[in-house]
């Protein structure tokens, strides 16, 4: 469920539910499929987030990939976890633990969409101590560190609510990477809260098994007493964690009116902390990357997320983690380009290869139509092939133009490709190079399916064959350069939908692509085809018994053609869009014209305009078009930073 299918079809649907419901039949899918075999594999390719080693940072001594957490409001029995690992997240936060279960599923949960906010009259429900032990025996389904949140029994005194946290920290560190400790009431003298806290810590000194500790502070406790408490907080704790819930008459709310209070607190915290190590973790009011950005201007070391993920969709940590790091590349030289006869340079000429191999072929396929080698595999001039049948020769400049179409359509995304995405470095063209030109020269083998073997596309495949290897050899893949988008806005809003677009369009071609194919190599024929030829195989097999393998070989090297045309389209809509990258518009509008006019122009030039055959065409059309037209503003249109253009609406 990426952004481009959340924001435009599932949030829409889902927040026609009633809240608990939309969010337990989003938890169960999400959770479901990552169970499924592949299913990890698909929820990591639609969204593709890659580790940098920018981000890798150590929390307390925790490796964590990324700085971007997982609160524990958001799936509070895990339900989801193994799917939401692969989201960009760094670590995940369980909680809170209590030692007996307190459970209310029945407590309603309201949803504010206007203003982007959640309450829950339950959110300090809990399993209980024995049933999450259970939980976290079983198999996670991911290798993320656990931030375990534990509290004690409401109504505790001191003694008893450390004896209860001590017991959960005692029977949980076998599964903990840290503790949050939420321990705090805004009621109790803060040299009370100082004292108690300190004997937590010292306590847990005792323990066989001794685990980061992070004091877990309420977004809304006190702000004077936030001072005094930050002035004498034990240098044993190894970080603040500032919460996401705001307690109101209605419940407890979480949702983007926390992030001004959690940015006061974060720089509360910075400033009256006593030690410049004690790690502070911030989760309320993060809903677009320029919070988090906001956040960590304040002080804070690292995020987690809840209600974000429900109003701007699962893309959003991966959004931040790209965000981050365009933040810290600002401090480091762009490093030189490389060499043209690297490995780009060498794309570059294979689709320029194409591109001119394809010219070709539509030439002659709007001439001659047939080569001499073709002349000499069916022992006919087309001249006797002609008298035949006149519709046999056009129905083959069909399949003919539409294949050097297609190859124009290659060639100029693999130089588009080479040009600016491999030559920077960009970590997912080279992916989308490999498995588009992988499949494209492995289609040379459904040629020879009826045993024709076509002299002129084995000489091309020769000389491009070596220009892919010298592009693949292997580089320093490195983060991009180009700032990332960083607001909700309307045209965030408006690229979800040509995102849509344009993936659906690598799907659809992708499917068509194996249709013909498939059909190529079996049937050779759809009845539209036979309708427009007059004739059936049996007819066409007693003019020449070679006539079928040439047509067959066509139409099953267009098949694999447009597969290839597909992966390559696909792996950009799904993985390269980002704001303010022109090339990638362009990429889409001149890698696509070539094969819709020369589509749909052989067919109208023969007079085959059969409706139903035409019609994944015109499909294939519309979702072109609305998708260039609702991605230009997001991508022609570079991207200034609201904080320095206070002119820039935050969330429009």
């Amino acid at each position: 469920m990426p952004d481009w299918s959340y924001q435009t079809i599932f949030r829409p649907l889902l927040f026609q539910l009633p809240s608990r419901l939309a969010r337990d039949f989003t938890l169960r899918a999400m959770g479901t499929l990552s169970r499924v075999p592949g299913g990890s594999f698909i929820i990591r390719t639609m969204g593709h987030m890659e580790a940098s080693p920018i981000l890798a940072t150590k929390l307390a001594g925790i490796p964590l990939k990324y700085p971007v957490g997982l609160s524990g409001g958001l799936d509070p029995e895990g339900i989801a976890h193994q799917a939401l690992a692969q989201f960009g997240f760094g670590f995940i936060e369980i909680g809170p633990v209590t030692i007996e279960a307190h459970i209310n599923n029945k407590c309603p949960i309201q949803r504010d969409s206007t203003n982007e906010a959640i309450i829950y009259t339950d959110a300090s429900s809990s399993e209980g101590l024995a049933k999450l032990m259970k939980r976290l025996d079983r198999n996670q389904g991911h290798v993320l560190p656990l931030m375990l949140r534990i509290k004690s029994t409401p109504g505790r005194t001191p003694v008893e609510a450390r004896s209860e946290l001590l017991t959960m920290m005692e029977a949980l560190s076998y599964y903990a990477a840290g503790f949050y400790i939420e321990s705090l009431d805004e009621n109790e003298v803060v040299e009370a809260t100082i004292a108690h806290l300190q004997a937590i810590q010292l306590a847990a000194r005792e323990l066989s098994i001794v685990k980061p500790m992070f004091l877990y502070v309420p977004v809304d406790y006190p702000p004077e007493s936030l001072k005094l408490l930050m002035a004498e907080l034990s240098p044993g704790w190894s970080g603040v964690v500032v919460g996401d819930m705001l307690r109101t008459g209605e419940g407890d709310l979480t949702g983007s009116v926390l992030k001004p209070l959690s940015i006061d607190i974060v720089r509360s915290i910075r400033e009256h902390r006593l030690s410049a190590s004690l790690s502070i973790i911030a989760s309320g009011g993060i809903h677009q990357p320029l919070d988090a950005l906001e956040l960590m201007e304040a002080g804070a070391d690292y995020i987690q997320l809840h209600s974000g993920l429900v109003f701007s969709g699962p893309g959003l940590p991966k959004r931040i983690n790209e965000a981050i790091v365009y933040e810290k590349l600002q401090s480091v030289e762009p490093p030189p380009a490389p060499s043209f006869w690297m490995n780009w340079g060498w794309m570059c000429l294979l689709g320029i290869g194409m591109i001119i191999g394809g010219a070709l072929a539509w030439i002659i396929a709007a001439t001659s139509v047939v080569l001499p080698y073709d002349i000499s595999f069916l022992g006919m001039l087309p001249s006797v092939l002609n008298e035949a049948n006149p519709l046999v020769l056009q129905f083959m400049s069909h399949d003919r133009v539409t294949l050097a179409g297609t190859m124009i359509s290659i060639g100029v995304i693999y130089y588009q490709l080479a040009r600016y995405g491999l030559r920077s470095s960009l970590h997912w063209t080279r992916t989308a190079l490999l498995t588009s030109a992988a499949v494209g020269f492995s289609s040379f083998f459904l040629y020879l399916g009826y045993g024709y073997f076509d002299p002129l596309h084995a000489a091309a495949a020769l000389i491009l064959f070596p220009m892919f290897m010298l592009s693949m050899r292997r580089h320093r893949e490195l983060p991009s350069w180009e700032r990332p988008n960083l607001i909700n806005d309307r045209t965030w809003r408006l690229a979800q939908w040509g995102q849509l677009m344009m993936v659906t369009l690598g799907f659809s071609l992708a499917v068509g692509g194996i249709v013909i194919s498939t059909v190529g190599i079996t049937e050779v024929f759809v009845p539209q085809d036979l309708e427009y030829l007059c004739a059936t195989p049996a007819m066409l097999n007693e003019i020449n018994e070679r006539l079928l393998p040439l047509i067959a070989h066509d139409r099953a090297g267009f098949g694999g053609a447009l597969f290839s045309d597909a992966i390559a389209i696909l792996t950009i809509a799904l993985w390269g869009i980002n704001q303010g990258q022109r090339w990638l518009w362009w990429t889409f509008l001149l890698g696509g014209l070539p094969g819709f006019v020369a589509g749909l122009s052989v067919h109208l030039t023969i007079g085959y305009t059969d409706f139903v055959h035409l019609l994944p065409a015109y499909f294939a059309l519309i979702l072109y078009v609305f998708g260039l037209i609702f991605l230009y503003p997001y991508l022609m249109q570079g991207q200034k930073d609201p904080r320095h253009d206070p002119t820039i609406p935050e969330i429009a």
